[in-house]
């Protein structure tokens, strides 16, 4: 039976929420596989209360109701347990570099409860996917697997597609490498700064700004020449990722 080769524990995940912004939407199902360098799997699924109503459109999406979530524990609860559930572990998904694993990361901030996020491996099979075969996890599962994908956007089945798929994928293509290194650089979103991407390395290891009317220009400069656009990123709608970043940056400048 294939595995994957694993130096540390790696969880495929998959979140369900009230909606695609990080910094306004919320949690309301987590499901995690966690696989051992030995093979053994460990799953886990939490229904999450997120504290704001469901909108209707996404219920119909994930079939998640207020109603169903009423009883249920908010991510406050649970961080703390899901944070050393999570400890030394690498990560996997399905476009969770783009918005999984920065909206999970952000709700571990809202929580207070802090998350390493500098010294993990992310591999998105979706990246993957579209790099080799431009499609979604319906017609990957479908593609790699050879079977239709049942309960879609369930959390739990969408977790496991997703770890059956990233198998999958490392069998199908000879130039895919069975392990973790290889996994991230290939599908990962390595010149980030932030999580979101609103500024990224440049070619010279520089931060730099990555959308609006500073694009491509260096944080530490803007941040200097332009005094009103730090306040106006930390009043706006931005992650707190995002904001912890940027005045990392802001700190770092006004002692160097």
């Amino acid at each position: 039976m294939f595995k994957l080769n694993l130096k540390r524990p790696l969880i495929v995940f998959d979140l369900e929420t009230t909606g695609i912004s990080i910094s306004n939407d919320r949690v309301v199902e987590i499901a995690c596989i966690k696989i051992f360098p030995d093979g053994t799997e460990e799953v886990r699924v939490e229904r999450v209360n997120p504290q704001i109503p469901i909108p209707p459109e996404v219920t119909a999406i994930h079939g998640i109701s207020d109603a169903d979530v009423a009883d249920k524990p908010t991510f406050a609860m649970l961080a703390k347990d899901l944070s050393v559930f999570m400890k030394g572990c690498d990560f996997a998904g399905f476009n969770s570099n783009k918005f999984d694993f920065p909206m999970l990361v952000e709700e571990f901030l809202r929580a207070g409860v802090e998350f390493d996020a500098e010294n993990r491996k992310f591999v998105d099979a979706q990246r993957i996917f579209h790099t080799m075969e431009p499609r979604n996890l319906n017609a990957a599962y479908k593609f790699y697997c050879n079977k239709p994908l049942e309960n879609a956007h369930s959390a739990e089945a969408d977790t496991r597609a997703t770890y059956e798929v990233l198998k999958a994928q490392i069998q199908h293509y000879p130039e895919l490498e069975n392990n973790l290194d290889f996994l991230c650089k290939f599908s990962g979103q390595n010149n980030n700064v932030d999580l979101a991407g609103r500024m990224v390395f440049n070619a010279a290891g520089k931060e730099v700004f990555n959308f609006g009317k500073h694009r491509g220009k260096l944080v530490e400069d803007i941040l200097k020449t332009d005094t009103g656009y730090y306040k106006w990123m930390l009043d706006g709608d931005f992650s707190l990722d995002t904001k912890r970043r940027l005045t990392l940056i802001k700190l770092r400048s006004k002692f160097s």
